[in-house]
């Protein structure tokens, strides 16, 4: 049965892991995996389920690819990932488009399902999330020097807003050595930039070695020959040390880039997030940071609206915004999710006052992005080439100071030495690391020419 297979993966990297799982074992039982959707027989949609506008997106995308199959080759829908759990038991009645759901833990039956659907089966595929595929080979959907690492799955935090542990179960470590064998994998085929997840890093090896283990995984990463970079994303504030800080002050390949989540900054509205932290511990912990690495890039996403969230709290975390002057933030509105403590507190906050709230603290943060942003000019940068856009006519890549999809970039010219390489047909690739001087910026983008 050469059927052809298409996937849309929508919601974050942990998401984008699993898929990548599952288009392994498509393509290793002889299905073609096609990118072009006019071509499928049969989409899948694997879902992001966390916040009520990822559901609304993960709809429009299934309501937009059933056209196919009347316009295209499209026989067959099916649901996968966080939707796909949270919501089985209604979006088969709800979403008639679709033809199947299945639940994380049936990811690794998706070859079966996917001949169920093809012979004529349409239902829902249950199975326990906690069998979801976390140590398999997998095709990567990232560029090919950049890789996505999953260290972990599920999460037990247990914050009031967050669905994560009902959606995806307990925080469950992988054994070090799967992940060791991985990452060695990925930097013989060529990945030279690794980007370490979980739904919380930190908490890495606390449920199977009895203490948190992210520092010394770490170390043992940056011994595998052919990786330049590796970076951590979702580091939790509470769960810091100075094994952690200095490994990662100390580790070459180690980028000097913390993603710590916070929230917010106001003690009261903390505690009611169930979050483990306090305003002062976070304020100890940065300064701590930025005096242990001079340079270093923070990055944190914040809430606002959360249900009891006063002027003076809105207030207290705008002054918090632009004393800490994060290099990088994200800023959303709160979202009450079905199921969550938080969505059942009393004195939930009008949805324009939400939204206001948030576009006033990404107002202040591009403030404090130009101004960064400045202090870069005049200095010469490690940029990482993802690529060369024609209408531009410039280079483009990244710095150590900027995660995939979610930071700014850098667009750069060839100086003019460069230029007679690029007459020898010596063209920067992606992949390919180049120093270049900043001379300008835009936005949350640098400007600048190769050395």
């Amino acid at each position: 049965m050469n059927a052809k297979i298409g996937m849309i993966s929508l919601g974050c990297p942990k998401n984008q892991v699993d898929a990548e799982i599952m288009l392994k074992k498509i393509e290793s039982a002889g299905f073609t995996i096609t990118k072009r959707e006019d071509d499928a027989d049969v989409i899948i949609v694997n879902t992001c389920g966390f916040l009520e506008s990822a559901v609304a997106e993960a709809i429009e995308v299934i309501l937009e690819v059933k056209d196919y199959k009347k316009i295209g080759n499209l026989k067959k829908i099916i649901i996968t990932g966080c939707m796909a759990e949270r919501y089985k038991d209604q979006i088969l009645t709800e979403i008639p488009e679709a033809d199947v759901v299945v639940s994380l833990g049936q990811n690794k039956d998706i070859v079966n399902i996917i001949k169920k659907a093809l012979s004529g089966e349409r239902g829902n595929f249950f199975g326990n999330k906690y069998d979801l595929p976390l140590n398999e080979d997998r095709i990567l959907t990232t560029p090919s020097y950049t890789a996505y690492l999953k260290i972990a799955e599920g999460c037990s935090n247990c914050c009031s807003y967050c669905a994560i542990p009902f959606i995806r179960g307990k925080f469950r470590s992988r054994n070090m050595e799967d992940i060791l064998k991985e990452a060695e994998n990925l930097a013989l085929n060529g990945v030279k930039e690794l980007v370490v997840i979980a739904q919380d890093t930190t908490r890495y090896g606390e449920d199977i070695y009895n203490k948190p283990m992210l520092a010394e995984l770490l170390q043992k990463l940056c011994k595998i020959e052919g990786i330049k970079w590796i970076r951590t994303l979702y580091t939790y504030p509470e769960r810091y040390d100075d094994n952690l800080i200095n490994t990662v002050k100390n580790e070459e390949k180690l980028v000097k880039y913390f993603d710590i989540p916070i929230q917010h900054s106001v003690d009261r509205i903390l505690k009611d997030m169930n979050r483990k932290t306090t305003h002062k511990k976070i304020i100890e912990l940065i300064e701590h940071i930025r005096k242990e690495i001079p340079g270093v890039t923070l990055r944190t996403s914040l809430i606002c609206g959360f249900p009891g969230e006063t002027e003076e709290d809105f207030t207290a975390l705008a002054e918090f915004v632009k004393k800490v002057k994060f290099d990088r933030l994200g800023c959303f509105a709160y979202s009450a999710e079905d199921g969550t403590k938080a969505a059942a507190m009393p004195n939930q906050i009008e949805e324009q006052i939400k939204v206001d709230r948030a576009e006033n603290i990404m107002e202040l943060q591009r403030g404090i992005a130009e101004q960064k942003n400045k202090e870069k000019v005049g200095t010469v940068q490690t940029v990482l080439v993802e690529g060369y856009d024609g209408t531009l006519k410039s280079y483009y890549g990244r710095t150590a100071a900027d995660a995939p999809e979610i930071d700014g970039k850098v667009f750069f010219k060839l100086k003019g030495k460069t230029l007679n390489a690029l007459k020898e047909n010596k063209k920067l690739n992606p992949g390919d690391f180049v120093e270049v001087a900043i001379k300008d910026f835009l936005d949350y983008d640098l400007l600048g020419e190769t050395v």
